[in-house]
């Protein structure tokens, strides 16, 4: 049920953040007693103070996690009983949808219509996803002589990080504790420090839903510190990291430097929306290059701000993109009337910024957007033209509500300018043509390809990228239990063989 405006605020009065930590099923201040605040980006005001977790506490956390995968209570637990517990964690999760929503809205920014959607739909969506793989996930037999019984068999990988990012607390929180709980492991999961709260929110509802003590532990702190202490740690198994490149190589180095732990990574793109000459712009194709591009204020990994669009179609996509763009209301998030809330902090904002000056700075013409004088941390939607490929801003990622019109003469030349980047995390490409379309798919070198929309696909398909956008470990769909099992072979010869 969707609330009014002021029903919201009343929410947002009444709710109680809590910002300790959560080890072995208590939750628990950090061991030195350091704190830091988590702020609500949309005012500028402090939600409350946050336990600094450490590396004192991620062992406690990681000795907890490793005691109950040892002793079996959830690891070696019949698969029908952890799909009944994370079921009924996906029935929590919808039964207080509006304080999760609000919370989450509070801390990151996000407008609570997409905490809604998100935290409404997509998070319970995956515990109850996951939980019903657990009792349908089956090992192999491999051919051999009758004197011979070869099994292949899944395992689960033991204690599992988890490093989160800012962008969507929540959802990414799900994609991580679903498939790593359904098969057998134990976690120790590390929120973003910007936007920690519903994360604690949610351990507190999984306690309630039956999982075990030490099973999932939160630990609250920044990354040098509690992400830095998971990804070094000796008795964790595996790490699934989402966020920055630049972070994910340093997971890859705590692994070496440590005992050689897998990790998962997915980090960032630099994505293009490709429309061919054949293509019509219609109101769909406008909704989804403008959503391709704003949603959740640009602050999305697989953003489609490179928007490549065949010459001639360049005037009248233009115009119609100004006008839709205008119709987004930037505001309060709170207010369920709001398109884009504020950035994550002001550090953030004064980034993109500088993104925005370094734009202009080259020569593209801004035909929209740009800084906001509203209270927090508020960038308005930003629209480019005349973006050249070697700009900075057709280069990197901004990571904000900003749009670059780039024009194409052919479909090979929006192919070799969507591939000059060291990214390869997602691509639109809209055409009329099926044979083009497969081209372009099979062409470009990414984790996904959606054709005549924008889309990440959905819990079924695996999400994840090439290049410096990702490991080989993906999120989502069966795939992403491999993050989180071993294999295992047995060989058993018979006494007559």
């Amino acid at each position: 049920m969707t609330l009014s405006y002021p029903e919201f605020q009343a929410i947002a009065d009444k709710v109680k953040p809590n910002g300790q930590a959560f080890i072995d099923g208590k939750f628990c201040n950090s061991a030195d007693g350091d704190r830091f605040e988590t702020i609500n980006p949309a005012t500028g005001q402090i939600l409350c103070d946050v336990a600094h977790c450490k590396s004192a506490d991620v062992d406690r956390a990681v000795a907890a996690a490793r005691r109950v995968f040892n002793a079996g209570i959830w690891s070696r637990a019949e698969p029908e009983e952890r799909k009944e517990v994370l079921l009924k964690v996906a029935r929590l999760v919808r039964d207080h949808v509006h304080e999760l929503a609000v919370l989450e809205s509070l801390d990151t920014g996000k407008t609570i219509k997409d905490c809604m959607e998100e935290i409404g739909t997509e998070v319970p969506k995956f515990f109850q996803w996951y939980a019903e793989l657990a009792d349908k996930t089956f090992g192999k037999i491999a051919p051999t002589g009758p004197g011979t019984l070869a099994l292949i068999t899944k395992e689960p990988a033991g204690v599992a990080g988890a490093v989160l990012p800012w962008n969507f607390p929540l959802v990414m929180a799900a994609w991580k504790i679903a498939p790593s709980l359904a098969v057998g492991c134990s976690a120790v999961i590390k929120p973003a420090e910007q936007t920690p709260l519903s994360a604690i929110r949610l351990a507190e509802l999984m306690q309630e839903a039956g999982v075990p003590d030490g099973v999932i532990n939160i630990v609250p702190g920044f990354g040098e510190t509690a992400g830095a202490a998971i990804g070094l740690h000796n008795d964790i198994d595996t790490v699934s990291f989402t966020g920055s490149t630049d972070v994910g190589r340093m997971f890859m180095r705590y692994s070496g430097d440590s005992n050689l732990k897998s990790i998962g990574l997915e980090m960032g793109g630099k994505s293009p929306f490709i429309v061919l000459d054949d293509a019509m712009i219609g109101n769909d194709l406008i909704e989804h290059a403008a959503m391709s591009a704003f949603w959740n204020g640009g602050q999305n990994c697989s953003a489609n701000m490179r928007q490549l669009i065949a010459a001639p179609l360049v005037e009248e996509f233009a115009a119609r993109i100004s006008d839709r763009v205008k119709a987004f209301k930037l505001g309060d998030p709170l207010d369920p009337a709001t398109d884009i809330g504020s950035m994550i902090t002001k550090d953030h904002k004064d980034m993109v910024m500088r993104y925005i000056q370094s734009g202009l700075d080259d020569g593209a013409l801004m035909t929209m957007g740009g800084d906001s004088d509203l209270p927090g941390y508020f960038i308005k939607p930003t629209v480019f033209r005349n973006v050249t490929p070697d700009m900075k801003i057709a280069r990197e990622e901004i990571f904000g509500p900003v749009l670059g019109i780039m024009p194409i003469n052919s479909a090979e030349q929006a192919l070799e300018i969507a591939s000059d980047t060291d990214y390869g995390l997602h691509a639109t490409v809209f055409t009329q043509d099926i044979d083009r379309a497969l081209h372009m798919a099979r062409s470009l070198p990414c984790g996904t390809v959606s054709v005549n929309g924008f889309s990440e696909g959905d819990i079924k398909t695996p999400f994840g990228g090439y290049k410096q956008s990702g490991s080989l470990a993906r999120d989502n769909g069966t795939e992403a239990l491999d993050q989180y099992l071993q294999t295992k072979t047995i060989w058993i010869q018979s006494a007559s063989g």
